[in-house]
């Protein structure tokens, strides 16, 4: 039997998918701040291993090395690879990307490939089902926007630099980051209105205000509040209000949707903004679809409507069980790894 567990190792989450023989039997993902200490990513881990048991391999990919807990990325890769490869075992092999599974004794030399290499996981699995598409993967914090054409991807960009330069990763993404790094100002009653750069609130404070995520919804969110306040909609809109300098009562329901719509449409253009650029090549087949992944993936619905393009679902090429589905497209790296 092939047991294996592909993990994805975030600044913010651990995710982690088994499958067994081909198909997903489990998903889960837990909260990690590596920033605050590394013993978050170690216990992390082991709350997960706790559930999943022993598996036969294990197949990490990983972002938190741009966390601010390592001196650079090259000694975060190497950091998180030890750490992975003490908790879990000799059968750990590490993506990196283009190159495939590394060893442990092999991750010094990719260092690089092996860094934030997650986005192409889930890529190669799209490619493998779909002739012609645009993968868009709403995370919690980014949006990974991934060509594929003839079958392969054909991203331009591999680093996150590069990928950034190239439209293929945006900082922007559902439920964290600061809604007014798509805003400056807003029209709140009548009037242009500007926003305090401060960490007032989050996106998730948005879509809450929205009804996009539910009171204390943990799935979609498991980060803190910026107050430390909960998790609800009354709470959400006082963070909001005080992006603008006011509080929640000077607003009123009304205009605090309206400003929280206003501050989520900044962010889809932002996003559609890279859309047009990637739509630009001439490598991108005007017949690609849009296939949605992350826990934002209802907003690529969206845009595959504002496009008038097909949309389809990363979960829609995993096997597995209804209720699996939707928990795997909310961990697709972690999942591809599994099955790849």
């Amino acid at each position: 039997m092939r047991d294996v567990i592909g993990w994805d190792i975030g600044g913010a989450h651990v995710k982690a998918a088994r499958s067994r023989d081909g198909r997903l039997v489990a998903v889960m993902q837990r909260a990690c701040a590596p920033h605050a200490g590394l013993s978050s990513l170690e216990e992390a881990v082991r709350a997960i291993c706790e559930e999943f048991r022993s598996a036969t391999r294990h197949h990490v990919t990983m972002t938190a090395e741009l966390s601010d807990a390592f001196e650079d990325r090259a000694r975060g890769v190497t950091i998180i690879a030890a750490i992975m490869a003490h908790e879990l075992g000799p059968e750990t092999f590490f993506y990196a990307g283009a190159r495939g599974l590394v060893a442990r004794t092999d991750v010094a030399t990719h260092v690089f490939d092996v860094a934030s290499a997650n986005w192409r996981a889930s890529a190669e699995l799209v490619a493998r089902s779909c002739p012609e598409a645009l993968f868009i993967d709403i995370g919690s914090t980014t949006t990974d926007l991934i060509p594929v054409r003839n079958h392969e991807i054909i991203a331009q960009g591999v680093t996150d630099s590069e990928r950034l330069a190239q439209g293929e990763l945006a900082y922007a993404g559902f439920s964290r980051g600061a809604p007014q790094s798509y805003a400056h100002q807003a029209p709140i009653g009548g009037r242009w209105t500007p926003l305090i750069n401060e960490a007032f609130a989050s996106m998730a404070d948005v879509r809450r205000v929205l009804g996009d995520l539910g009171e204390g919804d943990s799935r979609a969110d498991l980060a803190p509040t910026a107050d430390g306040r909960p998790k609800s909609r009354q709470a959400a809109q006082a963070r909001l209000a005080r992006l603008a300098g006011r509080d929640a009562a000077d607003l009123g329901e009304t205009e605090l949707r309206a400003f929280a719509d206003y501050l989520a449409r900044q962010q889809l253009r932002a996003i559609e903004d890279q859309i047009a650029l990637l739509l630009s090549r001439d490598s991108l087949s005007p017949d690609a679809i849009f296939v949605g992944a992350g826990v934002g993936r209802a907003l690529v619905a969206r845009l595959a409507q504002a496009r008038g393009r097909l949309l389809g679902d990363f979960a829609d090429f995993i096997p597995a069980s209804e209720t699996l589905r939707a928990a795997a497209g909310d961990c697709a790296p972690a999942v591809a790894l599994s099955l790849l």
